[in-house]
Order: C-alpha cells, then sequence, then structure tokens
C-alpha cells in the first residue's frame, strides 16, 4: 500500500494544468480511425487513448481501429508504393498528381472502408529519413498530410494531425541532436498545413521533449521511454497518450465525493454516496461513479513520476472533513488500498490508480481493449490483406477466406460487447477508519 502524505499532496497541488482546454474532439458515435507508422502500428498509445475515451464516457457508442503500417510515411509509402526518388524531386503540378494518386491508393484501402467519423494522423518520423533536415522531402511531406486532410474531409471524417515524439538517443542533449531538430521542423510545418486544411492539430514533440530534457538534467543518461529510441515502450507511449489527450481536449474530472464526518453531509459530482455510517472513528459509506478511472497499463507506471498524467486526465476524488489528525486506512469493499493522512483526506484526494476493485475493473476494461485490437490487427493484416502466390488463387481460397472475415468480425463483435460490459460503473463499500500500530 501506499503512504500518501501532505507533502505529496502539495507537490501535486503545485503541478501546473495549463490552459483551459477545448471541448473534447471524440465524440459519441464516433468511429475513430489511428492512421500512422509503426509507432501506431504498436498499438500502445492509440489503446490507452482509446481506453480513457470509453471509461469516461460508459453510455456513448464508440468504436475505433488502428491501421498503423510499420515504415509507412504521409504519402502511405507501405501501401501504396510510390516511385520515391521522383516523389522527391517533383514539384508543382506533378507533385501534386504523384501525392494524390499515392493517398487515394493508401486511404482507398485502409481507411476509407472503415467510414470512419474522425482521424488522427501520426507520421514523421520516417518522412523525414533519420537525417538533417531536407527540403525535398518536407515538401512531400506538407503536401501528402494536406492531401489526406482533403480525402478525409470529402469522405466525412474530421482530421486531427499528431506529431511524432522525438527520438531519444541516450545523450545529454536530445534537442541537439540533427534528426530531431529536423522532426521539429517538420512538426512545425505540420502546424501550417492543419491551419490551412482547419484540421486539429496535437504537438507532443515539445511535450515529450521536455520531459526528456527535464530528466536528463539530473540523469544524462536518463531513458523515459522504454523500448528503443524511436518505438518507445508503454511508458513512454503512455507520456504520448498523456500530451494527445490533453491536445485532443480531454479533462481530468471522474467524479468526487465530499463528505463530513462530523454531521454526515455529502456533496458528490457525477456519483452517488449512500449508507454514510459512523461508528467511533469509523467512517462507511457506499459509492457508484458515473464512470471509472482512467486505466493505467501496470507496464507504463514509471510514467506517473515523470509527468502529472493522473492530475491532468483522471481525478477520482475522495474528501473527507471532520476527521481527528493522524493516518487512516481506506478500504474498498474490504480491500485495504492506501494509507492517508488526515489532513490529504480533507484537502481532496485522488485514488485514481490506487482504488483496489475499482482500479482491477478499469484495468480489465483495458486488457479488453488490448484484445479486440489485437483482433482486428489479425483480420485486417493477416486475413483480408494476405496475399497467396498465383498458383495457390482461386475460388476455394477466398470463400475460406470470407469465411475466416465473418468469423474473426463476429469475435471483435463479441469483444466490444464485452468491453461494454466490464466499462459499467459498480457500488462500492468504503470504510475509512484509523490506521493500526
Amino acid at each position: 500500500m501506499k503512504r500518501f502524505t501532505a507533502v505529496t499532496c502539495a507537490a501535486m497541488a503545485a503541478l501546473a494544468f495549463g490552459p483551459a482546454r477545448a471541448e473534447f474532439q471524440i465524440r459519441n458515435n464516433d468511429r475513430v480511425v489511428f492512421l500512422g507508422d509503426s509507432i501506431t502500428e504498436q498499438r500502445l498509445y492509440t489503446t490507452y487513448v482509446e481506453a480513457y475515451a470509453i471509461t469516461r464516457h460508459p453510455g456513448w457508442w464508440l468504436r475505433f481501429r488502428n491501421v498503423g503500417w510499420g515504415g509507412d510515411t504521409s504519402w502511405l509509402r507501405q501501401r501504396a508504393h510510390p516511385d520515391e526518388g521522383q516523389l522527391f524531386r517533383a514539384e508543382g503540378e506533378d507533385l501534386a498528381n504523384r501525392v494524390k494518386d499515392s493517398v487515394a491508393k493508401g486511404l482507398g484501402r485502409d481507411v476509407l472502408p472503415l467510414k470512419p467519423t474522425f482521424v488522427t494522423v501520426k507520421f514523421g518520423m520516417n518522412d523525414h529519413s533519420y537525417q538533417k533536415f531536407r527540403p525535398d522531402i518536407f515538401r512531400a511531406y506538407t503536401n501528402s498530410q494536406a492531401e489526406i486532410a482533403s480525402v478525409l474531409g470529402k469522405n466525412g471524417a474530421r482530421v486531427t494531425f499528431l506529431t511524432p515524439q522525438p527520438i531519444e538517443e541516450r545523450r545529454p542533449d536530445p534537442d541537439h541532436d540533427d534528426r530531431n531538430q529536423s522532426l521539429r521542423r517538420f512538426s512545425d510545418g505540420l502546424g501550417e498545413v492543419a491551419r490551412a486544411t482547419g484540421s486539429g492539430y496535437v504537438d507532443q514533440f515539445a511535450p515529450f521533449m521536455k520531459l526528456m530534457l527535464d530528466a536528463r538534467a539530473s540523469d544524462p543518461k536518463a531513458f523515459i521511454g522504454g523500448g528503443d529510441a524511436v518505438h518507445p515502450g508503454p511508458s513512454g507511449q503512455l507520456l504520448m497518450a498523456w500530451a494527445v489527450l490533453r491536445g485532443l481536449g480531454a479533462t481530468a474530472p471522474v467524479s468526487s465525493a465530499e463528505i463530513d464526518a462530523a454531521s454526515k453531509s455529502v456533496k458528490a459530482e457525477s456519483c452517488q454516496v449512500t449508507g454514510v455510517t459512523v461508528e467511533g472513528a469509523t467512517l462507511k459509506f457506499d459509492r457508484r461513479d458515473g464512470s471509472l478511472p482512467m486505466p493505467i497499463d501496470a507496464r507504463a507506471e514509471d510514467a506517473l513520476k515523470r509527468a502529472p498524467v493522473l492530475e491532468e486526465l483522471s481525478r477520482l476524488m475522495l474528501t473527507v472533513k471532520g476527521l481527528k489528525p493522524g493516518t487512516y486506512e481506506v478500504l474498498i469493499d474490504d480491500q485495504s488500498v492506501a494509507m492517508v493522512d488526515a489532513d490529504v483526506l480533507a484537502k481532496g484526494w485522488n485514488y485514481s490508480n490506487n482504488a483496489g476493485p475499482i482500479t482491477r475493473q478499469a484495468r480489465e476494461v483495458l486488457a479488453g481493449v488490448f484484445k479486440k485490437n489485437d483482433l482486428y490487427f489479425n483480420r485486417w493484416r493477416d486475413v483480408q490483406l494476405h496475399r497467396f502466390p498465383g498458383w495457390a488463387n482461386g475460388t476455394e481460397v477466398e470463400s475460406r477466406r470470407e469465411a475466416e472475415l465473418r468469423r474473426l468480425d463476429e469475435a471483435i463483435a463479441a469483444a466490444e460487447k464485452r468491453i461494454e460490459e466490464l466499462n459499467m460503473p459498480q457500488t462500492h463499500r468504503f470504510t475509512v477508519r484509523p490506521a493500526q500500530p
């Protein structure tokens, strides 16, 4: 169990929450598609974003599909296979025609059949070709991103561009890396594309770089992302999801309950509190929240030490006033979850990732989302797009493919139904009692 002290609470309160954010860009009834390269294909930051959206809005109908492809670029080279030498040399109408052809092929196969209403587009890591800034590649990049926005917009989808995150080499000055300086210029150019096309724009390069520099200031060899320099592991991708969600207008409040132990009075927001009893110094009550807290991947908890993820995205609050000074044990459904000082409870305690059965339920939702996303990846890449050699093609092969696609579609639908069942909030019994010596 973690012990939460007044110092911990003060440190959290000192964190900057940043400016007020716009309305959440993901809406009820959205079909969301994540388009990108291998970092998107990892199905980490995208799954964390999806899990936030569905747990915060359990009454919404939402569907998410990930079509990330390793090695891909904004001109969709892994899907359309254009001649990049000619593409980079092209200008004017020649460039526009090459970009239109490549983007149309890639989106037409992998994105438009999904009938998306909202698409996040994350390219740049492969586009810049891991070298100093090249104007010819940059020209192809900005033209391709603008074409993606145009095609998706004409097909009824809202678009938000995501910048790449920086490359994380083990050096004290990652901001001086030629590749990161190039990525910064690509990210700035993407902002111009977003403004010109009326698209959304999320800069995750800057906050990730700041976290890297902050870490290197105390440890020149600090490595915040896990994974490798280009492909962050769960911790790094949770930091990416934090930046993306903030940029998408995600907000922190889950629910809050304030209880006065002396008068038994209750103030509640987005939750119901009933059955308040006080016996001696022990407080008990039932609480049912309107939604679950943001699920945190157990593999990614190191990210919580580096960025105010919970404070900015998941505030599940309990405030108890009128307690005598001292340390109190908090139990949920008779399970001890934390030791908390009375003054922390009086000011408000965020137990979003410290809630025993509630945290377990949220993580079950997250596990269900991972399973569903793996099913879709298998359906799309291993069955739908699998190409048999010419001698093996035939009606029997295609009929078996169609049968397998139907089976996987049924499995995906069942997984989504199970996620909805897991996502429904439950009533829990809380006990707040003096800690035993």
